[in-house]
Parts: C-alpha cells; structure tokens; sequence
C-alpha cells in the first residue's frame, strides 16, 4: 500500500494527509476547494515547523513530507490510482453517503475506503457502495500528528483481511489502533460526548462558571484539557452532530444535547474555529461572558 488519498483538507484531512506523508506514503489531498488546499498545505507547513523546533524531525524531513503531498480539486483525478482512500469530510451523513458513493463508481477495485467519521455508522456508508467488504472506519484523534489512538471501526460486512490490513498500516504510523464495533458512537464519543454534554448542561443549569467547571475536571479528575475547553477545540457543532447521530441510533434521552449547546451552534459561537464558544479566543472578554448570553 503506498497511494493514499485523503478526502477534506480540514483540520482532521490535513492532518491525516501529514501523517502519512510524514511516513512516506504517496498522499493526493483532495478538496472542492482550492482556498481550502492552499489553507491544508499551509497548516502542515506550520505544524513540520513546529516539529523541527522541538527537534522531532529535521529540514530535509519536512521537505520530503511535503514533496510527498500533491492537491487535487477533481475528485476522479485524485482517486484513480489510490490503494486507501480516507474520507474527513464533515460529520454529515448524506454528505458521507454521497461521497461513498462517488468513490465506488470512481476508484479501482481493490481501493479500500475509510471513513474518519467520529460517529456515523460504517455499515450504512458502506451500503452506498458495492463493496462493502472493503469499506472501514479509521477514527483519528486530533491533532492527528500528535496523538496515538486510532478507532478502527468494522462494518457488518467489512472483511477480516481488510481489517487486518488496516490495523498493520496504523501502526506503519506509530498509531496505536483499537478495533472496536458499529455502534453509533463507537466507544471513545459513546463516553467522551455525554460527558461534554454534562459540562455543559452543569453550566445552563447555573451550578459553576466555566472555569470553574473546567478546572475540577483538570485539578481532580487529572483531565489535561476541561471539557468545556475540549470541546471549543473540537468545535460544537460537531459536538453537536455526534451527539444527534447518538440520540437518534439508541433513542436515549441521556444523549439529547443540552440547550445550550444547540443555541450557541445556532448563534454560530462554535469554538476555536470561530474565534468564539465558550471561552473567547479573539479577545480579552472573558468566558462567562459569552456563555452567559445563551442561558436564557
């Protein structure tokens, strides 16, 4: 396996197309939009230089990495000589199924097709293609570059072979790879979402501030990262998604997500990505502040 293709040069493509690349594998990065490409390239310029700065690889590495990177707008170009394909697209299902679907019809026989999703059943993006034997999850962590875990997530009808194949490169990758089963959620958002959701609704129900809240969790739990804070990195809207696809799969109220939640992604306060969620990252006002605002 030596040609991959990655689809979405977002936060989770561009570092997924890193990732590989950094490992030397041939990587088509491919996006519907061009700003989008240059944007992806020049994350995974910044984050080779940051590697460099704390000595993790060298120059001559970080030129060979992107040498190793070709950008493709045309989905058919990009695809017609892969031996994996990844999806990250957005956490949007129809989405999903639509591209799945462009694949089967576009790519060689033998193309296995993986998806990042973070929630989103294999087995039905699977079933929009003819091959469904040949169709995995590879759930990466963000930021992809750094972190270890890889949730690979069988189908119901995804083969052993394909599976195997999959779990061998993660750790071509120095990822450690978990296999785990379709159920929506998998395992590491089946316990990290509803945890996130309880942090904030803790916060709408008036019960601590933000930094509050975050800081039990950092000084008493020994989380790194609060979970209101985790989740402004992880963007709310997709906290938000993940948490539907779970509410809808197993009809639990437990996994509803809070109203708070669903107002600030409707106010467009979505985490880092926006400059603004629950803590602000594009001025001195403080946290509560912009929370505040969506408790009524």
């Amino acid at each position: 396996m030596k040609n991959i293709a990655v689809i979405g040069a977002g936060t989770m493509g561009n570092g997924i197309a890193h990732t590989f690349a950094q490992s030397g594998f041939k990587v088509h990065l491919i996006d519907i939009s061009e700003d989008s490409l240059t944007k992806g390239i020049a994350t995974i310029t910044k984050n080779l230089d940051r590697l460099i700065v704390k000595e993790v690889i060298c120059e001559n590495q970080k030129l060979e990495t992107l040498q190793n990177i070709t950008t493709f707008t045309n989905l058919t170009e990009g695809v017609k000589h892969s031996d994996l394909v990844v999806e990250a697209a957005t956490e949007n299902s129809e989405l999903k199924l639509k591209i799945f679907k462009q694949l089967d019809d576009v790519c060689p026989e033998k193309t296995i097709l993986a998806t990042n999703t973070s929630s989103i059943s294999i087995t039905q993006i699977a079933a929009a293609t003819s091959r469904p034997e040949l169709v995995i999850g590879m759930h990466f962590m963000n930021p992809v570059p750094i972190m270890k875990l890889v949730e690979i997530i069988r189908g119901y009808n995804t083969s052993d072979s394909v599976t195997k194949t999959i779990m061998d490169l993660s750790k071509t990758l120095g990822k450690v790879p978990v296999e785990v089963n379709d159920y929506p959620g998998f395992v590491a958002n089946r316990i990290l979402m509803p945890m996130l959701n309880e942090a904030i609704e803790t916060l709408y129900n008036g019960v601590a501030g933000v930094s509050e809240i975050d800081t039990v969790m950092k000084l008493g739990m020994a989380h790194p990262m609060g979970p209101l804070q985790l989740a402004d990195f992880i963007g709310l809207d997709v906290c938000l998604s993940i948490l539907n696809v779970m509410y809808d799969g197993f009809k639990n109220p437990k996994y509803a997500p809070c109203p708070l939640l669903v107002n600030m992604v409707r106010a467009g306060k979505l985490g880092v990505k926006s400059g603004e969620g629950f803590y602000d990252y594009s001025s001195s006002r403080k946290a509560e502040q912009v929370a505040k605002q969506f408790l009524k």
